[in-house]
């Protein structure tokens, strides 16, 4: 559990304007989860058009003060998003960014540190894992106050295939993914309900074919389905933003949610010095607990073989 945080005045700033950047700051204001918004960018014209081009349409739908300016407006936040960084190119894996993505965010943490006051440090740029336990050592904040998107998406898109699969809505369907953003994706089969029963029993009443071949298509559509996007249209910003959202409002409002995000562990299933998503509660100041589950023995497999790959990423970034 993290200590106490005092809630403020609802402030997010956004570093990097690109298309995740600003589709962030799209979503946000359209839900009206925040009060002020700043777009934060290298280029101060980027940031300029995105903030006018939003909020010249949304004076009937939100009612945030959404502005460019600069990393001085990052003090009194209550949660800094950092969407900088290089994006993930057709055919090549969030692993191949780290370290030129490692570069550029340690050089925005660097001007966050200056002007940081307050608030929650959000992670979405890739490989969001070592990026989330890198600038988690670099800022030197209480534990759960800088965490990353890690699974969330993944595991939105999971439930979204399973409901599919079962040809229900998403809302009956609960499920996630542990372990790595990317390959090291784990379903955490033996936790997933539809309707509150658990899938097999579900599936076995509704006489719906279900096996290991029907959870490996599921499994397999849900690990790939960003790769596909990024090939169909260049890029993924739609889903991560309306994810960012979810834990927006749980931080910003106060209305604390579960979630499977990136932060990291410390001492959760025994592991320490990496970061990787495992359900955990969010709310005002981050990450407020991380919740210590019973998983299948295969489950548990999949999860060390996630810590290890991502410890060997921030071995050879070490060297």
């Amino acid at each position: 559990m993290t200590k106490a945080y005092t809630q403020g005045n609802r402030k997010v700033a956004i570093i990097g304007a690109g298309y995740v950047g600003a589709t962030v700051a799209y979503a946000l204001s359209l839900r009206d989860i925040a009060r002020e918004i700043v777009l934060i960018d290298r280029s101060r014209s980027k940031a300029e058009g995105e903030a006018w081009d939003i909020r010249h349409g949304i004076p009937m739908l939100g009612t945030a003060d959404l502005y460019a300016g600069d990393y001085s407006d990052c003090a009194d936040c209550d949660l800094i998003v950092i969407a900088a960084g290089r994006n993930r190119a057709p055919g090549e894996t969030r692993a191949d960014l780290a370290e030129e993505n490692v570069r550029i965010l340690r050089e925005v943490t660097g001007y966050i540190q200056e002007y940081y006051t307050r608030g929650a440090v959000l992670v979405i740029t890739n490989p969001v894992d070592i990026l989330t336990y890198k600038v988690s050592q670099w800022m030197g904040l209480p534990n759960g106050r800088v965490f990353g998107t890690g699974c969330i998406l993944d595991s939105s898109r999971f439930v979204r295939f399973i409901a599919d699969y079962v040809g229900l809505s998403t809302g009956v369907v609960q499920g996630y993914l542990v372990g790595e953003h990317g390959e090291g994706q784990v379903p955490v089969w033996s936790r997933v309900t539809v309707g509150g029963i658990p899938v097999d029993d579900y599936c076995r009443e509704a006489d719906i074919p279900w096996d290991e071949a029907v959870r490996a298509e599921l499994a397999g559509k849900t690990k790939g389905m960003g790769t596909e996007i990024i090939r169909a249209k260049g890029r993924t910003h739609y889903g991560i933003a309306t994810c960012v959202c979810q834990l927006a409002d749980a931080i910003l409002n106060q209305r604390p949610t579960i979630a499977c995000v990136s932060s990291p562990l410390m001492g959760e299933h025994g592991v320490r010095d990496v970061a990787l998503s495992v359900p955990s509660v969010i709310g005002p100041g981050g990450v407020q607990q991380r919740i210590r589950e019973r998983w299948a023995p295969e489950e548990y497999r999949g999860f060390f073989d996630a810590v290890e790959n991502v410890r060997t990423i921030l071995n050879t970034l070490d060297r």
